[in-house]
């Protein structure tokens, strides 16, 4: 059994995207006997499970209320984790560290100094989101994106969590071990529809931040047009901050459809079965990015038809057997929003070979089998040579 550390730059525990990732890694590495510490933000809250150890980065100036992706915050925090980070390896006999995102960056520096070697556990491409955040001049991504390509080099082995990403790193590094681990989906026993879903009509249900790369204006602006033609159902968005949901419940009322339009604002994630339990359709509409989104995994274990844009961010996992797929436009939307909503029998076909999928390739148990056949078969072995 290994010494791991893990450098996981978020809060922890959150329960979104990476930070639920993180925690399923400790879980199944702990569980089979490794000794794992992870080093983290300060934000977050004791996830109470056994077999690993969290150690926080001291809660510094101007680093509360992290929010996902880059941001001054975290560049500050990121300072506190390669200070603790340098700690624990000079005073700790690590054989293993698994470097999350820009940790891998601080793995790379550390590793000549206290030759621990690193795995990059890739959950998004750096120059990528920068780009699609703040434009970046085409000199500026290729830079970020060659220190990336050193990090990878420098590794030993790359997780990632689809296949967008492996074909980034197997790009920077051939020959590279690289294995990539879908989410898995966060459905749990469902209990009963909370008051505020309970609608007559059926639901078309979105879940999630309402960031403009969700595309959620492109399916309200779908599903206006698919009720015009006199169907009756009623959208349900359950997530976003006040100003995005103003914002989104503006344009049902410009497409006059607010009726029809239920902003339920954001709910804890605990909860989030139960909502998903009133839904007669889900809906991913996204229209930017290449990683898949967690929720997807969730959507297709829920019970109900999933709708998603036909781009690379979802048919890397999805096909037309087992989600309604649509173009990026809203009159796409609607014709797929109307063919699920007027064939029972085509929701409950996707909904079946839904589930299989789920059951053979994004379950708990697929998790763990990919992860250990991944240490065991590659990672291991170049650690018995160390």
């Amino acid at each position: 059994m290994k010494k791991i550390l893990v450098l996981a730059p978020q809060p922890f525990f959150v329960p979104r995207g990476t930070p639920i990732a993180v925690r399923n890694l400790l879980k199944v590495l702990s569980a089979e006997g490794h000794h794992c510490d992870a080093i983290v933000y300060a934000e977050g809250v004791d996830p109470g499970d056994e077999g690993y150890r969290v150690l926080r980065v001291p809660s510094l100036p101007g680093t509360r209320n992290m929010p996902p992706g880059f941001s001054i915050k975290k560049i500050i925090a990121d300072f506190g984790l390669t200070w603790l980070a340098i700690r624990q390896l000079h005073k700790g006999s690590y054989d293993l560290v698994i470097a999350v995102e820009e940790a891998a960056f601080i793995a790379m520096l550390l590793r000549p100094v206290f030759g621990v070697p690193f795995i990059y556990d890739m959950d998004s491409s750096i120059p990528e989101q920068l780009d699609d955040k703040f434009g970046l001049p085409r000199w500026l991504r290729a830079s970020v994106a060659y220190v990336e390509q050193r990090a990878a080099r420098a590794s030993i082995g790359a997780l990632t969590c689809c296949r967008a990403l492996q074909s980034i790193m197997e790009d920077y590094a051939p020959g590279l071990p690289v294995q990539t681990i879908e989410d898995v989906s966060l459905v749990a026993d469902s209990g009963e529809v909370p008051p505020d879903c309970r609608f007559e009509e059926p639901i078309v249900m979105y879940i999630g931040n309402l960031e403009g790369y969700q595309g959620v204006e492109l399916l309200i602006e779908g599903f206006a047009r698919a009720i015009a033609t006199g169907r009756t159902a009623r959208l349900v968005i359950i997530g976003g901050t006040d100003a995005h949901i103003a914002a989104h419940a503006a344009l049902a009322d410009r497409l006059g459809i607010s009726g029809q339009v239920s902003l339920l604002g954001p709910r804890p994630v605990e909860c989030i079965t139960d909502y998903l339990g009133a839904a007669a359709i889900v809906a991913s509409p996204r229209t930017q990015g290449r990683n898949t989104p967690m929720k997807v995994y969730s959507y297709l274990d829920s019970g109900s038809p999933l709708i998603a844009t036909r781009l690379p961010t979802h048919t890397q996992v999805l096909d037309d057997t087992i989600a309604m797929l649509v173009n990026p436009d809203a009159e796409d939307m609607a014709r797929g929003l109307g063919a699920l909503l007027d064939a029972p029998e085509l929701r409950d076909r996707l909904t079946a070979s839904a589930q299989q999928r789920v059951d053979a390739e994004f379950s708990p148990a697929a998790y763990r089998r990919k992860l250990l056949g991944f240490f065991d078969g590659h990672i291991l072995p170049q650690l018995s040579k160390v």
